[in-house]
């Protein structure tokens, strides 16, 4: 089990950096990771290069993981893991104050359902 902020941090940047091929990276320094898709879209009434998928932000006792696909498609999302679906706070955003193997598979489960999903509605690009 790792408890270590900066670890899961590592951890969880890893697991989104797996599909640089169909994501642009807008941001990855100390202060957070943002991925999003490299298709020009709508994003509410305004264009974007990208549709936002997710960010990491690293705070001092967890990290945040802001995942946009299950606040877009919630019914894709509705049979994520009881112990992922603890860490969630609100819509969009997990706070993983601890890690392990479990919770992590399940998290790279839901990422690559969320790739599929936009994939699915063309808003990412397949590979």
């Amino acid at each position: 089990m790792i408890t270590n902020p900066e670890e899961i941090d590592v951890i969880l940047r890893t697991l989104l950096k797996e599909y640089k091929a169909c994501l642009q990276i807008r941001k990855d320094d100390t202060s957070g990771l943002e991925v999003a898709g490299t298709i020009p879209t709508m994003q509410g009434k305004q264009k974007v290069d990208g549709i936002y998928f997710a960010s990491i932000i690293p705070k001092p006792k967890d990290v945040r993981l802001y995942f946009f696909p299950i606040y877009t498609d919630v019914d894709r999302f509705e049979n994520i893991d009881s112990s992922l679906r603890k860490c969630l706070k609100g819509k969009s955003c997990f706070h993983i104050k601890k890690i392990d193997d479990d919770l992590k598979t399940h998290i790279a489960n839901m990422i690559a359902l969320g790739i599929k999903t936009y994939q699915e509605k063309g808003l990412i690009v397949k590979v």
